[in-house]
């Protein structure tokens, strides 16, 4: 995934927006009940991994998702899929520290009725932190707020570092979204979901309903995959190969209920449906 849009404000639904960006080559099913290890959790699943780019639990009221980072890769030899984070997050479970090393870079986002973190691993070091209330944009480089603005975001706690699993050297993540799209993106899309009207998403509305305002924007925004903003894109990469946009999702949370919508057609706003 390489973008992800939170939204937090006491007494009302967390919002989250996940555009999930791969090799349109690589297989994977849509949402469902994927793992007999947790009954309890639904996403999409990673044919190729077997694991998830996003995962909820509807009985906990938890979501997780996973963005690639910017950093050390892992040891080729001994590298590890990031798709399981998703699932020990909405399980509510802890990240094992002792196996850092075999991943590649990540943001890992766990959110509930009750707030949000963000985990970040670069191939060196963890950091952790807490998200306050207001409107989050994540990319492959981090929070918008801190790479726009130059600095760490007004009020935003400062990381908290764990201790460093090694890592051996290596290159930086290769970047098909590089840096210039990246900031491209947020000068559009940022201040574009933070001026719209704040969605309620409940269950039994239509889709387009329960998003209001903000489904027009995770459906691309009428900017095209070319386009240097675009939140929906599509890259040549040469030899046959395409990376870009294969499925949005938006998930509501409260303590009563939770909201799940889903599409594997990018841009085409009649093809979500409600997964919860």
């Amino acid at each position: 995934m390489c973008t992800a849009v939170l939204s937090i404000e006491p007494g009302l639904p967390v919002l989250l927006a996940g555009v999930r960006d791969e090799l349109t080559d690589r297989a994977w099913e849509p949402p469902g009940r994927h793992w007999p290890q947790y009954p309890g959790l639904i996403g999409g699943r990673d044919l190729q991994a077997g694991g998830t780019w996003l995962a909820v639990s509807d009985q906990d009221r938890r979501v997780g998702c996973v963005l690639n980072a910017i950093g050390a890769m892992a040891p080729a030899a001994t590298r590890r899929s990031r798709g399981s984070l998703p699932l020990t997050a909405a399980a509510g479970g802890p990240l094992d520290q002792d196996a850092l090393a075999d991943l590649d870079p990540f943001h890992l986002l766990t959110a509930e009725p009750a707030g949000a973190i963000i985990q970040s691993w670069d191939g060196r070091a963890l950091t952790e932190r807490t998200l306050p209330p207001g409107l989050h944009f994540v990319v492959n480089s981090g929070l918008a707020s801190e790479l726009a603005g130059g600095g760490p975001s007004a009020g935003l706690p400062a990381p908290q570092r764990a201790e460093p699993a090694p890592a051996e050297p290596g290159p930086a993540a290769p970047a098909p979204n590089g840096r210039e799209h990246e900031l491209a993106r947020i000068a559009h899309f940022l201040e574009r979901f933070r001026s719209a009207a704040r969605p309620d998403p409940r269950p039994g509305q239509p889709v387009a309903d329960a998003w209001g305002s903000w489904f027009p924007l995770v459906n691309g925004d009428g900017i095209g995959p070319d386009d240097l903003r675009a939140l929906i894109v599509r890259r040549d990469l040469g030899g046959g190969r395409t990376w870009g946009t294969t499925s949005l999702s938006m998930v509501g949370l409260t303590q009563d209920a939770i909201r799940y919508d889903f599409t594997g057609r990018p841009g085409d706003p009649s093809s979500w449906y409600p997964v919860l």
